[in-house]
């Protein structure tokens, strides 16, 4: 959601962080792969065929880079990360405690958290209520 707004590095940045998320419990699941690609087509081809697709080594930097970032940005950030463990089956702890981290160094409150999380939730029970309805 909303990933076309963020430049060409920010984007690189994001796909970073994504990477990182999905790594935390082993290899992608097929819902995380899935989120991925929607991701990947969002940030559109030029972007996405310029990066590895590796574990970066400057974890780090790639927080500081977004740290310095506007909220706009921090917030288009946490919003799609959220989407990751969201639409998988487990939700793995050390996820939650990952992007709890996230939004702590990107001084995301609370309240805006909760804001965003609703999106999330509201994106998933779409499509459950699409997949209900074509399907009966």
């Amino acid at each position: 959601m909303l990933l076309q707004s963020l430049n060409r590095k920010e984007k690189l940045k994001f796909l970073d962080l994504a990477l990182q998320m999905v790594s935390i419990d082993g290899e992608p699941s097929n819902y995380e792969d899935r989120i991925l690609n929607l991701m990947l087509e969002e940030i559109g081809e030029e972007v996405a065929g310029e990066y590895t697709f590796k574990l970066s080594d400057d974890y780090e930097k790639t927080i500081i880079f977004f740290e310095d970032a506007p909220i706009t940005v921090k917030n288009i950030v946490f919003l799609n990360l959220s989407r990751l463990p969201l639409f998988d089956d487990l939700y793995n702890t050390r996820q939650h405690f990952f992007l709890e981290e996230i939004r702590l160094r990107f001084g995301i409150t609370e309240a805006k958290k909760k804001q965003l999380m609703r999106l999330v939730y509201d994106e998933r029970d779409l499509i459950e209520k699409a997949k209900r309805a074509v399907n009966s």
